[in-house]
């Protein structure tokens, strides 16, 4: 007999829903302040080394940011998806889209790595490690410092979020959500397109201009 999913403190899985609705969208939205925070910071110093950002934007290579986009819009359209067939009760087919979307974070994550070992060989690295002899101008290393931070931070969110769902995707897949109550994949859906999202800001900041 498969337990309810209803929480001994709510009264329904209506109220318990909402809760936890809620409860998502105040941790997006500080997560949302967080990032806003970074790129603020980096509008900052964009301004005061303008030339200096401008040829170390130049210096990374823009495919890496282009494939890593389209990668992560892909796993965002994989993610509603699954959500659609949960809301249908296809917890099967839920798991399996899941699954696909997981595929798409390790291929991001994988090309994220590829593209970072670049950069250490150029040398292209925060503070006083920053060794790239084809752009010394004041404020180069601080441009990879903020570089490394605000997607390093990013990454963690990807493996937080595919971790998310190859947890939330194998639960479905066993059956632990109906069409009547499937919030948790609303939920993990809702911090993956939150992921894609912040990639979507950060690629034409750091990458393009």
């Amino acid at each position: 007999m498969q337990a309810s999913p209803l929480a001994h403190h709510f009264e329904n899985i209506e109220k318990q829903s909402h809760a936890e609705r809620l409860g998502m969208w105040l941790f997006l939205a500080s997560e949302v302040l967080l990032f806003t925070a970074l790129f603020a910071a980096y509008a900052v110093y964009r301004y005061l080394y303008s030339d200096a950002f401008a040829e170390a934007s130049r210096a990374i290579e823009t495919w890496f940011g282009l494939v890593n986009t389209i990668i992560l819009v892909t796993s965002s359209f994989t993610v509603a998806l699954g959500l659609n067939e949960a809301v249908k009760g296809n917890g099967k087919k839920t798991g399996l889209w899941f699954a696909v979307s997981v595929a798409f974070a390790i291929a991001f994550l994988a090309l994220k790595a590829v593209e970072y070992s670049h950069h250490f060989q150029e040398g292209q690295l925060p503070g006083r490690y920053y060794s790239f002899h084809e752009l010394q101008a004041p404020g180069a290393s601080l441009f990879f410092s903020l570089y490394f931070l605000i997607t390093g931070l990013h990454g963690v969110h990807v493996i937080v979020g595919m971790t998310i769902l190859a947890v939330v995707g194998v639960k479905a897949a066993r059956g632990k959500y109906t069409a009547a109550y499937h919030t948790p994949v609303e939920l993990a859906g809702l911090y993956w397109h939150l992921v894609d999202l912040i990639w979507i800001f950060v690629f034409p900041l750091i990458y393009l201009v």
